[in-house]
């Protein structure tokens, strides 16, 4: 990203936003009518594709650009013919330049003051709307997501980026004036940054989790070194545009693939990690924290298996499209996907009917298209993951629908959404987390016995209920395992979580810190808590 890219980036921004007056686009309104934005897209995105495929892809370090490292040559998942440009792999003396950049930017951007970086993040939201088309047609060129699925996710990002302003506004940068201690003395307690943290960031949410992690640790005073995933050579650059008017140094970005971002993690010079991926990942990153000479703080959301339960009393219809939503949704790419579906015997026949009705009505194209639900996996290792779990599932239990790849889209890797029935308890399948769209399906005669089965895994991330049984719906809430749950949203059984209406916290193995993102308690665990006494002045005090 050069210098003047950078400038062209902040004055496209004060552009009237496309978009402007059409329907926004959130997780949970699928409903509306959306034809005159498709219409929009479809005279646009040929446009803005061919400008943002081949521009450089340039590290930002210190307020500058730098084109350090090996290149390569990045496939849109699409279609592995559509080339999207190259991406650097940072050297070592690169990830030591950034930490440093950042380390130098710190007491100032520190000493800003809460007000400062409110004002500059609420900046960077308002830049981030003007752009949100070009940014999520970034998003479907190179992760694969649909149109509406890529809208939603920059509308989720704009939205977290003001939620966690208001939240800093309302509670004064958290620094408080505590009572009058004995002998008058004042106390005082206060929030303050940790330093330079790293920010890790995963493909199926390239922009929303990235920039919710950089602006809560911006927020909290910190500076930011940001490692986005290899594949997104787009988004990337245009993130690092955003925040191209903040002090030198205050945000960097680093690119590269796993080792880079295992060597900034490591850094000495990082005093924290914010981090969404893989649970193994996570927990290494954990156990690496803890060997310094005193503990970093890693903020880390690690996935899930998750599970929704369908009782004799549901809206089998709202059941079926929420159920298909979340496990289908961006084929199966979220942590917060549905893995697991339990269903009351007595309407397991009826419920399936629907549910295979839905499912087939789901369209796997080309996300480009406004018809499609959902485009192909990341790459081919992840469709070789759903060929190795057919090979282990379907001896063992009935495969209702898909089971294949989609034999007549050989450009990218496209899977048929999929959905089998009775896998033994302790089958990989019904067990690990996949990250594909497959849908394991269980009977139940109670439901605190599906409950109990759901709970015996290790990741706690969401959870979903169909019931119209008040006493069903507290028995899961109480017995659940856990961090976000919904009950009888047809929009979605586990995914949806939107930034002031839900947290995003994950339990046990699901999460590092049982505070989620999208909620009150987030941008402070970037921030560590200093008292502060004064005592009264000797004409105010008695004297021994």
């Amino acid at each position: 990203m050069a210098a003047d890219d950078v400038a062209a980036g902040s004055a496209r921004a004060a552009l009237v936003d496309p978009l402007a007056g059409l329907p926004r686009v959130t997780y949970a309104n699928g409903g509306t009518d959306f034809s005159a934005l498709h219409r929009l897209i479809d005279r646009l995105l040929p446009s803005i594709s061919d400008t943002l495929k081949g521009q450089p892809a340039l590290h930002w370090i210190g307020g500058g650009a730098l084109a350090t490292g090996a290149r390569f040559e990045v496939a849109s998942p699409i279609d592995r013919g559509l080339m999207l440009g190259q991406r650097l792999q940072a050297d070592a003396a690169t990830v030591e330049g950034a930490v440093l950049a950042a380390r130098r930017a710190f007491a100032g951007w520190r000493n800003a003051g809460w007000r400062a970086r409110v004002q500059a993040l609420r900046t960077v939201a308002d830049r981030l709307q003007a752009r949100r088309l070009e940014v999520a047609i970034a998003v479907i060129l190179e992760v694969g997501k649909s149109r509406l699925e890529a809208l939603g996710e920059i509308e989720e990002a704009i939205d977290l980026i003001r939620f966690y302003c208001d939240q800093v506004e309302v509670h004064q940068g958290w620094e408080l004036s505590l009572s009058s201690g004995p002998g008058g003395e004042s106390g005082h307690d206060r929030l303050r940054p940790y330093g330079c943290f790293a920010v890790i960031a995963p493909f199926n949410y390239p922009v929303a989790l990235a920039i919710g992690m950089s602006c809560a640790a911006l927020l909290g005073g910190n500076t930011v070194v940001f490692k986005p995933t290899a594949q997104a050579v787009l988004s990337g650059r245009l993130i690092a545009a955003l925040f191209a008017d903040l002090p030198a140094g205050v945000f960097n970005l680093l690119q590269g693939d796993g080792q880079v971002g295992e060597a900034l993690a490591t850094h000495p010079g990082v005093d924290g990690i914010a981090f969404t991926g893989s649970h193994a990942v996570g927990m290494r990153l954990l156990r690496q924290a803890a060997q310094g000479r005193f503990m970093k703080p890693v903020l880390a959301e690690l996935g899930g298996k998750n599970s929704a339960f369908v009782t004799a009393s549901a809206h089998l219809d709202d059941a079926a499209w929420g159920v298909a939503r979340s496990a289908f949704g961006m084929s199966g790419q979220k942590c917060s996907a549905l893995s697991r579906v339990y269903v009351a015997r007595s309407i397991r026949e009826a419920f399936i009917d629907r549910l295979l009705s839905v499912t087939a009505s789901l369209k796997v194209d080309d996300p480009r298209a406004s018809g499609s639900f959902t485009g192909p996996v990341i790459d081919a290792r992840a469709a070789d993951r759903f060929v190795q779990a057919m090979r282990q599932a379907a001896p063992e239990g009935r495969v209702l629908a898909g089971g294949q790849p989609l034999a007549q889209r050989p450009e990218g890797a496209y899977l048929a959404p999929t959905l089998i029935a009775d896998l033994p308890p302790d089958h990989p399948v019904q067990v690990n987390e996949l990250f594909l769209p497959v849908l394991s399906l269980q009977s139940f005669d109670h439901l605190q016995e599906a409950i109990d089965a759901s709970n015996a895994s290790a990741l706690g991330l969401t959870a979903g209920i169909y019931s119209t049984d008040e006493t069903e719906i507290d028995l899961f809430d109480d017995r659940i395992e856990a961090g976000v749950l919904y009950a009888n949203r047809a929009s979605g059984a586990t995914t949806g979580a939107w930034p002031g209406f839900q947290t995003f916290c994950g339990w046990k193995g699901s999460g590092l810190t049982g505070k989620g993102g999208l909620g009150t308690h987030y941008v402070q665990q970037f921030m560590r808590e200093q008292s502060r006494t004064r005592a009264a002045p000797p004409t105010s005090r008695n004297t021994p």
